[in-house]
C-alpha cells in the first residue's frame, strides 16, 4: 500500500485516485538557485532526485505505467542505445520482480550515453538492436503477446503524462509556499515530448502563466512544437475523461521549442553547452549529460541572462547513472 501523502494531482482531481500507481519516487523534488557563476535569476528543479537509487523525470511516468506489474512478468520498451528511459524502466521493473526486454537503435554516443547503455545492458533480459528506430519498435509492439507489458518510448502516453501534470502542480505548490518565484520560463530537454506536454498542461490547470521552453534533442518529427501540443491535448482529453470534469485546452503560445540546441543528431553533444555543464558540476556537484540536460542548461542560461524574470531549468537527468558502479545481473 502507498502510504505517501496524496499527490497534488489527486488533491486536484480526487477521481484519479482510482488509477493504479506503484510508489517509486519521493516527492516533491527540491528547487534551488543555480548558484555561483550563473545568472542570479536561474533556478533548478531537481528531478534528478525523484528517487534515491536512480532518479530522473522518467520515474514520474513509470509510477503509472508499471502499476500492477507482477514478479516474473515481462516488460517491453524501446529507445536509443543510450536511453535513460530504457535504463530507468529496467531498473524499476527489476525491483518489481519483472524482466525487461528492449528494442533499441544506434545513434551518436557520448560518455554519459555510453555509461547509461552499459548499465542498461546489465539489467535487461534481452536487447534487440534495429536499424530503424520507429519501424523496429512498432513491429515489436504489434507482435507482442498480451501478457507482455508495453511501456511506450520515453514513457510518453496519456497515462504516463499524468506524472508530469502532477509535477507541474507540485511546482505550483512550491511557488505558493514561497520556495521560488513564478518562473517566466521553464526550460527542459525535449526528446519524446511527454514531459514538456504534461508540464504545459499542468501549468495551465494551475493557472501559471509560465512558458515551457523545450530544448530540442531529437529529430523534428518527434520533438517539434506541433507534436508537444498534440501530446498535451491527448493528455488533457484523457484527464478530462478520468476526472469527470471539463479541463480547458492549453494556450499554444505558452509552448516554445528551441532548435539550436539539437547539434545535428540525437546523442551528439552541443559544444557550446560544455562550459555551463562544467561550471554546474564544479560549483554544485550536479552532473548533466550531453544527450539531454546539458543542451537544456545552455538554453536556460541564455534565457535567464536575457530576462529580468526568473527562469527554471528542469533537470531531468540523474548523474548517478554515470557516477556509480553498475549493478550486475543476479
Amino acid at each position: 500500500m502507498d502510504t505517501r501523502d496524496p499527490l497534488p494531482l489527486i488533491l486536484r482531481f480526487p477521481a484519479l485516485a482510482a488509477i493504479p500507481r506503484v510508489p517509486l519516487g519521493e516527492f516533491p523534488t527540491p528547487v534551488q538557485r543555480a548558484g555561483p557563476g550563473f545568472p542570479p535569476n536561474l533556478w533548478i528543479k531537481r528531478d534528478d532526485l525523484t528517487a534515491p537509487i536512480l532518479g530522473g523525470n522518467k520515474i514520474r511516468a513509470l509510477e503509472f505505467l508499471l502499476a500492477g506489474v507482477a514478479p516474473g512478468s515481462v516488460v517491453l520498451t524501446g529507445g536509443g542505445e543510450g536511453s535513460t528511459h530504457i535504463l530507468t524502466t529496467a531498473t524499476y521493473a527489476r525491483r518489481l520482480g519483472a524482466i525487461t526486454r528492449v528494442i533499441r537503435w544506434k545513434h551518436d554516443m557520448n560518455p554519459s550515453a555510453i555509461a547509461v547503455a552499459e548499465r542498461a545492458r546489465l539489467l535487461c533480459d534481452r536487447i534487440t538492436t534495429t536499424r530503424s528506430s520507429v519501424v523496429g519498435v512498432l513491429r515489436a509492439h504489434a507482435a507482442r503477446r498480451p501478457s507482455i507489458r508495453w511501456i511506450p518510448l520515453g514513457g510518453t502516453s496519456p497515462l504516463g503524462m499524468l506524472g508530469h501534470v502532477n509535477a507541474a502542480l507540485e511546482l505550483a505548490s512550491q511557488i505558493s509556499r514561497g520556495e521560488l518565484p513564478v518562473p517566466e520560463y521553464i526550460v527542459l530537454p525535449v526528446g519524446s515530448g511527454g514531459t514538456a506536454a504534461g508540464l504545459a498542461l499542468g501549468f495551465s490547470i494551475a493557472g501559471l502563466r509560465t512558458h515551457v521552453v523545450g530544448a530540442r534533442v531529437a529529430p523534428l518529427m518527434v520533438a517539434g512544437r506541433s507534436r508537444v501540443l498534440r501530446l498535451a491535448e491527448s493528455a488533457r482529453a484523457f484527464l478530462e475523461r478520468a476526472a469527470g470534469e471539463r479541463i480547458a485546452r492549453i494556450e499554444g503560445a505558452r509552448v516554445e521549442i528551441v532548435h539550436d540546441a539539437y547539434a545535428g543528431a540525437y546523442g551528439r553533444p552541443l559544444p557550446q553547452a560544455a562550459a555551463s555543464a562544467e561550471m554546474l558540476a564544479r560549483t554544485t556537484g550536479i552532473c548533466v549529460d550531453g544527450t539531454y540536460s546539458a543542451k537544456a542548461l545552455h538554453v536556460a542560461v541564455a534565457r535567464a541572462a536575457a530576462s529580468e524574470s526568473s527562469t527554471l531549468f528542469w533537470l531531468t537527468y540523474d548523474g548517478r547513472a554515470v557516477n556509480s558502479r553498475p549493478a550486475h545481473r543476479a
